[in-house]
């Protein structure tokens, strides 16, 4: 976990919401200068720290109405630091918990050195990597479809499909299966569903590719050239990283993209592991890294000798 350490004049905490935002700004010495409730809007915000911006860094913590604040910060020179909101104990741990109080501890953190911080993902490729986790809801609801029909059919135990359903050629008849009116409905209810769902993630994922082309066509075919790694997962490990560039040294890298097994000790005794994923994925994960580091593409001869 990184923490924001800059010294600066202001530091300026806020705690925003959709309609409104409680702002809390701090001189170097932690006196409150500015502490109050305003509107959630780039005017309010820019008149409320017009008289400190020099030297000035706003922190809010990473929720989902961040995205207006760090473009406005952005087209502004202003330094922004987002929170990482599930490292964020101060705010969530304590006994009184409000918007007022919240902004006061984002601004504390952040004059201390103790926020712990969160990538700001840059506007130019956010929207299509929302795009990209949005295809993923759609999916995840396809399959909640699929699993229905499946337990439909145990309940009433008919004659098995034999093939699987993912495909839509091969959910035809599928209505056919069950004899009751009713659970027809309920199984074509399903079944038409799915069909939409399908379109819907194609056209997702070509709008995706057509847009990953357009930010970064090299890094997407570079990672396609890996065994395994197809269009739609080169374009999560794409949008997801951003830019190779954020990450100093491969270890770092490894450790965002959960790879490495966290030790937990206290008063020298081993309290467990967290969770890491294979020691094959690790050596993939590190091959994605020099990859887009050293813009080249994957070689098996070199994979191996790893």
């Amino acid at each position: 976990m990184r923490f924001y350490n800059r010294q600066h004049t202001h530091y300026c905490g806020i705690d925003v919401h959709v309609n409104t935002m409680y702002v809390c700004i701090l001189d170097g010495a932690g006196q409150v200068l500015v502490h109050r409730n305003v509107a959630s809007t780039p005017t309010v915000f820019l008149d409320v720290v017009a008289p400190y911006r020099t030297e000035l860094v706003v922190a809010a913590e990473c929720m989902f109405t961040w995205y207006w604040l760090a473009d406005v910060c952005a087209a502004e020179g202003i330094q922004l630091v987002l929170g990482h909101a599930l490292a964020m104990k101060a705010i969530h741990g304590g006994k009184a918990k409000n918007d007022k109080i919240d902004s006061h501890k984002i601004a504390v953190l952040l004059r201390g050195g103790l926020l712990p911080q969160a990538y700001v993902y840059p506007a130019a490729m956010r929207s299509t990597r929302d795009l990209i986790r949005r295809r993923l809801h759609l999916v995840r609801k396809r399959g909640q479809l699929l699993a229905h029909i499946q337990n439909t059919r145990a309940q009433y135990n008919p004659p098995a499909f034999g093939r699987t359903l993912a495909y839509k050629a091969n959910r035809e008849g599928v209505v056919a299966h069950f004899s009751d009116p009713s659970v027809q409905k309920s199984i074509e209810v399903d079944v038409t569903l799915i069909d939409q769902y399908d379109a819907l993630v194609t056209d997702l994922e070509l709008t995706s590719v057509r847009e990953a082309k357009r930010h970064d066509a090299d890094a997407f075919h570079r990672l396609r050239s890996v065994p395994g790694i197809g269009k739609v997962l080169a374009l999560t490990i794409l949008y997801e990283i951003h830019n190779i560039t954020r990450f100093d040294r491969v270890q770092e890298f490894a450790s965002y993209a959960r790879l490495i097994k966290c030790r937990k000790e206290s008063a020298g005794k081993k309290l467990g592991n967290g969770k890491a994923l294979s020691i094959l994925t690790h050596k993939i994960g590190r091959a994605v890294y020099y990859m887009l580091s050293r813009g080249t593409v994957f070689s098996m001869e070199k994979f191996l000798a790893a």
